[in-house]
């Protein structure tokens, strides 16, 4: 008997053991990516602190809102788990971070908006407008630009693929409203510089904010108001839940943040009093993982 006969078999290939890969440096060394990373951290923690009073009324919002969503679902069928909410959930949590982004986006928006020229020109009128009614009438110029800015991130193509991703649920609850591409809404900023510039304080324009977000995540609630007779004068879920409608009457419509006057005035309202909307969502291939949604407008 020789040696070679005693040799032990060679291994299975799944017995093979692979060496592991060797680590390598970040694409652009490890500087950039130290750089990068504070730089992340940092942006985290100043859209969490400058989101402190939103996300204490988004808190809210959420202990009013879900169990009437349990209590009183417009859609029943509904299930509490549905699909994407995992993906909801994560905007809702990095959301500080995306408005930050859009935050400083939006802050060049409008200042090569130029909107706070006519803004200091009306500034004489604005000022001669008794107290009581300031609020309404900077609410109501603040609407009346939302309302075409919704409008256009609607009718302009290059627009719409950033707004699409809000757009993208197929199944509506409040935790949706938070699905939003960063720079979807940055053309708003013009408004709000206007109404600085006008003599509205920026207290007015940041609680105009806080309640736009907030309102926003209202009116994309599971939740059935028989609200009909109030419909053409403020927002309910139902006049939101049909502007989401991927139905073919309801595509172009409802385009108001606060008052449906606008959609009114403008033939863009829609409220069907013998039905009700069934069907969300795009018409459009959409991913539906957070990063590719973020990169599909670009």
């Amino acid at each position: 008997m020789n040696g070679d006969s005693m040799a032990p078999p060679p291994p299975l290939e799944s017995e093979v053991v692979v060496p592991p890969a060797p680590r390598l440096p970040p694409v652009g060394g490890w500087s950039r990516a130290i750089v990068l990373r504070v730089f992340a951290l940092l942006l985290a923690g100043f859209g969490l602190y400058q989101s402190q009073d939103g996300l204490g009324a988004v808190v809210v919002l959420f202990i009013l809102v879900v169990p009437f969503e349990r209590l009183f679902p417009r859609h029943a069928h509904q299930p509490f788990r549905r699909p994407h909410l995992g993906l909801d959930i994560g905007y809702a949590f990095v959301s500080p971070v995306l408005q930050t982004v859009g935050l400083i986006a939006a802050v060049f928006v409008g200042l090569l908006s130029f909107t706070w020229i006519p803004g200091l020109l009306l500034r004489p009128v604005v000022q001669s407008i008794p107290e009581p009614y300031l609020l309404f009438v900077g609410i109501a110029l603040f609407d009346l630009a939302g309302y075409w800015t919704h409008r256009w991130y609607h009718e302009v193509p290059q627009l719409w693929k950033f707004h699409a991703v809000h757009h993208s649920p197929e199944h509506m609850d409040w935790i949706s409203g938070f699905r939003a591409h960063p720079f979807d809404g940055t053309l708003i900023a013009p408004a709000f510089f206007f109404l600085i510039a006008a003599g509205f304080s920026a207290e007015f324009s940041g609680l105009v904010a806080v309640v736009q977000i907030v309102l926003g995540l209202f009116l994309h609630a599971n939740v059935r108001l028989k609200l009909k007779l109030l419909h053409p004068i403020i927002m309910t879920p139902e006049f939101h839940h049909w502007h989401h409608s991927r139905e073919e009457d309801a595509i172009w419509s409802n385009y108001s943040t606060f008052l449906p006057l606008w959609d009114l005035i403008f033939g863009t309202y829609y409220m069907p009093k013998d039905k009700r909307p069934t069907l969300y969502g795009v018409d459009e291939v959409m991913p539906m993982t957070m990063g590719e949604q973020l990169r599909y407008p670009l």
